[in-house]
């Protein structure tokens, strides 16, 4: 039995270490908000990438109403993790409360930066507010996920509900949140933004 114990911890090491975590980072649209449990996006993120043979844990940390200030304070958390890879979603809840995009950019660049030091791979996942709220502000929110994107040199999906929102059934009556066939969708977004960064 002695001469077997090493053997089976041989064994076991590949098993418990074979699954990086991927971390989707972000708030109510991350969290699945009004969607039943189980079909959030992260969730059909895992099935995608189960169906593919990648061999990825997704976690979902997407808390509803968080704004990049709160995330700044969750970066530990993350971290604790030990993510390959984080999928950043953020900054709706910033522009909802029509906090300062100057705020919005600090808090994001901290938390791309965070992420870089500890050696992770970053994704950023952009959104976007309706026409009513000015070509203008528009185009700031636009121009703060691409200026992030540019300056630490990470993939960005510009729209997280990029070909999902003019699908019907897609989008709850809120006109914010993703249904669990929004979600399927935006799954698909993200696999594709962050597949060129998996191994298999």
């Amino acid at each position: 039995m002695k001469r077997l114990l090493p053997l089976l911890l041989f064994l076991l090491v590949p098993i418990t270490y074979a699954q990086p975590t991927i971390v989707c980072f972000g708030d109510s649209i991350t969290a699945g908000r009004g969607a039943p449990a189980g079909h959030s996006y992260p969730d059909y993120l895992q099935k995608l990438l189960d169906s593919r043979a990648y061999h990825y844990r997704v976690l979902n940390m997407g808390i509803s109403g968080d704004t990049t200030k709160d995330a700044v304070s969750r970066l530990p958390n993350v971290l604790a993790a030990h993510p390959y890879l984080v999928v950043v979603e953020l900054g709706g809840n910033d522009m909802l409360r029509g906090l300062p995009i100057t705020a919005t950019r600090a808090n994001l660049d901290r938390v791309i930066a965070a992420l870089q030091r500890a050696h992770i791979k970053v994704a950023l996942a952009g959104i976007t507010l309706p026409p009513n709220y000015g070509a203008d502000y528009i185009h700031a929110i636009s121009q703060t996920y691409a200026d992030a994107a540019k300056k630490y040199r990470v993939p960005l999906l510009p729209f997280v509900y990029d070909h999902v929102y003019d699908v019907p059934g897609a989008i709850q009556p809120d006109g914010v949140h993703a249904t669990a066939k929004g979600n399927a969708l935006v799954a698909k977004n993200i696999f594709a933004l962050i597949q060129p960064m998996l191994k298999k």
